[in-house]
């Protein structure tokens, strides 16, 4: 670089430095004699500064949140996802001749036994042999007798002399009829008198009794005696079907009067 052009260079920068000057003297002139509007334009501006402050420390707040509820989601996602391959795996076993019934069933819903029936129910089965003036009412919206099918891990899972030649078709169809059996005797428990023929209103009432005994008080049960198939006979494989079910937990049996009871269990 030449003379001539580190001068040039030198007065621009001495140039500059006088315009900025002259800027400054100028703002500090205009500020003293508006003092108390450039006061009030600070306050705003300190005012606005605060406030996008609070706003971006809420932002940062609310993307800690989300951050800390990122683990939650991937397990619940982890369970949903796992329930799923579970549902899917119970459908991809279900027999095809269980569609029909549980679809009719779903629109069945019944009511079960003296807690359904109603605090007036000790009353009414004083007077039973009379003539019930009321009958309590049947409760709307409850859901049907619980199918709680099996899967093929706890079949495998028993003993071969237990499950013999039982298959995971045949023990499904089984709760799937038993549940039909439930869901009918609950229905009958809570139709009254005027519309049930004499034989079934005996029935109705044998029901009542067999549903006061403490072992069934609010539970689904069928007795042996509405075992008549097609799915699940009174032979030696509808006697195996049974007991793999007990050993299963999906029934429990009790005997009242001369009748053998059974309970269904709900998933727990």
């Amino acid at each position: 670089m030449d003379l001539k052009e580190a001068g040039s260079s030198l007065d621009g920068l001495i140039s500059s430095f006088n315009t900025r000057i002259v800027e400054l003297q100028e703002l500090v002139i205009a500020r003293n004699i508006y003092p108390a509007t450039s006061m009030s334009d600070l306050s705003a501006v300190d005012t606005t500064l605060k406030t996008m402050e609070s706003q971006i420390q809420a932002i940062k707040d609310r993307l800690q949140e989300e951050r800390n509820a990122i683990p939650k989601a991937k397990k619940l996602i982890e369970l949903s996802q796992r329930q799923q391959r579970k549902l899917q795996h119970m459908l991809a076993h279900m027999p095809s001749g269980m569609y029909e019934s549980i679809g009719h069933s779903d629109q069945t819903h019944s009511s079960l036994i003296p807690d359904a029936l109603g605090s007036d129910f000790l009353y009414v089965h004083s007077k039973v042999k009379e003539e019930p003036a009321v009958v309590p009412k049947e409760k709307k919206g409850r859901s049907p007798a619980p199918r709680w099918y099996i899967i093929a891990e706890e079949l495998d899972s028993l003993s071969s002399y237990m499950r013999g030649r039982l298959t995971l078709d045949k023990v499904n169809i089984a709760i799937n009829e038993i549940a039909t059996y439930a869901d009918a005797n609950a229905q009958l428990i809570a139709c009254p008198k005027k519309k049930l023929a004499e034989d079934t209103w005996e029935r109705a009432l044998e029901l009542r009794d067999i549903a006061m005994a403490e072992a069934v008080k609010g539970k689904y049960f069928f007795l042996e005696t509405d075992i008549k198939g097609p799915g699940l006979k009174l032979d030696n494989t509808g006697k195996a079907i049974l007991t793999v079910l007990r050993h299963l937990g999906r029934i429990q049996e009790a005997r009242i009067g001369h009748h053998r009871v059974f309970t269904l269990s709900k998933r727990q």
